[in-house]
């Protein structure tokens, strides 16, 4: 398989990637037959896995656009994957043209895209680094060359936390997160929901065992497990709710049935 320019040198190509998949699923460029193949067999089991994708980015145009009406200017995006269209940054631009934004990921492929996309933006930034070790990302020094962590800051963790399993304690390190965040700051979440999948059973399993073959096991949380996430924070109208209904911006009739396969949120640190 012959190696494109924008594939970083240390990457196995021949490995399916999470971040490649979704880039697929939202039609972009940056993945390669290993990882659409993948994407395929996910698609067998749900066919409509890609609307649900779409909802989740669709959610965080319009999660953006609010916390830019709100004043908070400031974004990290923790899991950002491949910047595709309408991607934070862009959209966090369009809404403000001096927002200052940081995408973190720790898939090399999409920090490498981010670098590009971001190259001679000094309101810009991407590095690699790990959820689980949040004050890593706090610290590292992208995230203090951009953004002003006495100020309010956006962090997003959109469709990242059902690939964090329990034993790594990921409601302690979104708890460490927002500690380290400016009042006023928001958390931005978004979270798949198996039982809400218009699927039988089976097909959901399939395509989980298909994420878990390629090193990204999913992990299945109830409404109440999800919205334990935002303990910490005060929860902004309409709540935890399906990611259609949050603030929606058409009718919510038009959605495709795998759009509410997962809950979206949004709350404010004290």
């Amino acid at each position: 398989m012959e190696r494109p320019a924008w594939a970083p040198r240390g990457i196995d190509i021949t490995v399916p990637s999470v971040s490649r998949i979704h880039d697929y699923y939202l039609g972009g460029s940056h993945n390669f037959e290993v990882d659409r193949e993948a994407a395929r067999r996910a698609v067998g089991f749900l066919p409509g896995l890609p609307k649900f994708v779409q909802a989740d980015r669709a959610f965080t145009r319009r999660a953006v656009r609010w916390a830019v009406g709100q004043g908070v200017t400031q974004f990290l995006d923790i899991g950002s994957g491949i910047p595709t269209h309408g991607n934070v940054h862009e959209t966090a631009r369009a809404a403000d043209p001096g927002a200052r934004v940081v995408l973190v990921d720790h898939d090399p492929v999409a920090v490498a895209h981010s670098r590009t996309v971001l190259a001679g933006d000094e309101r810009a930034g991407a590095f690699t680094a790990d959820l689980r070790r949040p004050r890593e990302i706090l610290e590292h020094p992208v995230t203090s060359e951009v953004l002003d962590l006495t100020r309010p800051v956006a962090v997003l963790l959109v469709g990242v936390l059902h690939f964090v399993d329990d034993a790594d304690d990921p409601y302690a390190a979104v708890a460490q997160l927002v500690e380290g965040l400016a009042p006023g700051s928001l958390l931005i979440l978004t979270h798949a929901a198996f039982d809400a999948v218009p699927a039988a059973e089976e097909g959901v399993r399939g395509a989980v065992e298909v994420y878990r073959a390629v090193r990204a096991p999913l992990v299945e949380r109830s409404r109440e497990g999800i919205a334990r996430f935002l303990d910490s924070v005060e929860l902004v109208d309409p709540g935890l709710v399906p990611l259609p209904r949050w603030r929606p911006e058409s009718d919510v009739d038009d959605e495709h049935p795998y759009a509410f396969s997962g809950f979206a949120g949004v709350g404010r640190a004290a």
